[in-house]
């Protein structure tokens, strides 16, 4: 079984980590130290009760001084197109999963993201729904409100916007003990500017909930594999299934009716991938094993287990605190890429400062009372605003270059939009 680290280079386990980060509301397997655990008591006992909201309400205003907690909020994203999203429950009978319990098959959840159109008649989507949110927080010892839980931009099973061309296709595998809805940031960036991302929950190493079943958390069976190479049947499957929609059949296990225009809007010859920390490592993994994607992105994966296969295709790596360092797997990796690659590091960006963290713990640490210095040493010091330009910049241009065969400036060289982004030889 090969091993994800969940210790990064500060010396925190992702478990101290997660726990400090879901006291301030923010679902993500890197984010806020314990020294805000003493902030977090603090807002609890100083916050009256809230009741959780329907996922469906939209964000409100800021709140008065002494009422409930505001809802945080995510970016909205700077495509032409609405955003819609559909949850998929996928079942692989070509699988049995001893962990999941005897006679039972491998299963996953996912959402698709897509441009829509008619996108106002349909409800927002929640960024964690609210079993698994409260999975979250109890499972860590702080019990917020519900109601801080941020929404997406995506509305729930509203039509797919069609231009006469199939969607090209980007698949994202979360990080270790997280959900799928961890780097909504950049899934909804990608769907608002013309593609169709399907955001996979890791089976056994997720929070997440199938249809009509309790919500679940990561497992700590030490038996149960959650290992990287443990997700490449996983995704490959997924490939499966995006080949099925394709070709207009609808992969639900449950046969729940998909949005209108779904069905034979996606691209089975464009398909990328991308991934942060472990999923930045399964991304690599899936990227070599399977021709299918054409192009993939790592956001500070270790690259754990090390990869001693050439690939031919376009890979770009962003790191921070897993750099390319002598001897190292993110090194090793470079080396055996054969294609189109870059390598880019941001100024003041931390392991977790790529993903939903970015806004997210800013605006938790405020309400919760942090000083400037603990959120920094959370997210890094880069600037937040600027974070989220970035992740909404890159991750896009690249694809849009392998996928699409458009052209951008931002990998010439230093761009003077984004000083703080510099490139490895």
């Amino acid at each position: 079984m090969d091993t994800t680290p969940f210790t990064g280079s500060h010396g925190l386990t992702r478990r101290r980590m997660l726990g400090s980060a879901m006291a301030l509301g923010a679902a993500a397997p890197l984010g806020l130290a314990s020294t805000a655990r003493a902030a977090a008591s603090s807002a609890r006992a100083a916050a009256p009760s809230a009741r959780a909201e329907s996922s469906t309400t939209r964000a409100e205003s800021p709140a008065a001084p002494g009422s409930s907690p505001q809802r945080l909020t995510l970016p909205p994203p700077t495509g032409p197109y609405a955003v819609g999203t559909v949850a998929l429950h996928l079942r692989d009978t070509s699988r049995p999963d001893p962990a999941a319990g005897p006679g039972r098959y491998r299963e996953l959840m996912a959402s698709v993201w897509y441009p829509a159109r008619q996108a106002d008649a349909f409800p927002l989507a929640p960024w964690l729904a609210e079993a698994p949110l409260r999975l979250f927080l109890d499972d860590v010892g702080f019990p917020l409100p519900l109601s801080v839980a941020p929404l997406t931009a995506g509305h729930v099973g509203a039509p797919v916007h069609r231009t006469g061309r199939r969607l090209p296709v980007v698949m994202y595998a979360h990080g270790a003990h997280s959900h799928r809805g961890d780097h909504t940031v950049i899934v909804q960036e990608l769907a608002s500017h013309g593609y169709a991302v399907i955001t996979v929950d890791l089976p056994h190493d997720a929070f997440t909930q199938f249809p009509g079943g309790p919500a679940t958390a990561p497992s700590q069976d030490p038996d149960v594999d959650t290992g990287v190479r443990a997700y490449l049947p996983d995704f490959r499957f997924v490939l499966d299934c995006v080949e099925a929609l394709a070709a207009g059949r609808n992969p639900d296990a449950d046969r729940r009716e998909l949005p209108e225009g779904l069905l034979g809007a996606l691209d089975p010859q464009r398909i990328g991938m991308f991934g942060w920390s472990k999923g930045g490592s399964v991304t690599a993994q899936t990227a070599v094993a399977d021709p299918r994607v054409r192009a993939g992105l790592s956001l500070d994966g270790p690259m754990i287990p090390a990869i001693t296969t050439d690939l031919a295709r376009p890979f770009l790596v962003m790191t921070a605190d897993w750099p390319r360092t002598p001897d190292s797997a993110v090194e090793t990796f470079w080396t055996h890429l054969r294609g189109w690659r870059r390598t880019l590091r941001v100024e003041g960006a931390v392991h977790s400062s790529y993903g939903d963290n970015m806004t997210l713990i800013p605006q938790a640490g405020k309400l919760l009372g942090m000083t400037e210095q603990q959120i920094q040493e959370q997210v890094g010091t880069l600037d937040p605003r600027r974070g989220i330009l970035i992740q909404q910049a890159y991750p896009l241009a690249f694809f849009d270059l392998h996928l699409r065969h458009r052209g951008s400036a931002l990998f010439d060289g230093p761009s003077p939009r984004f000083p703080e982004v510099t490139y490895l030889p």
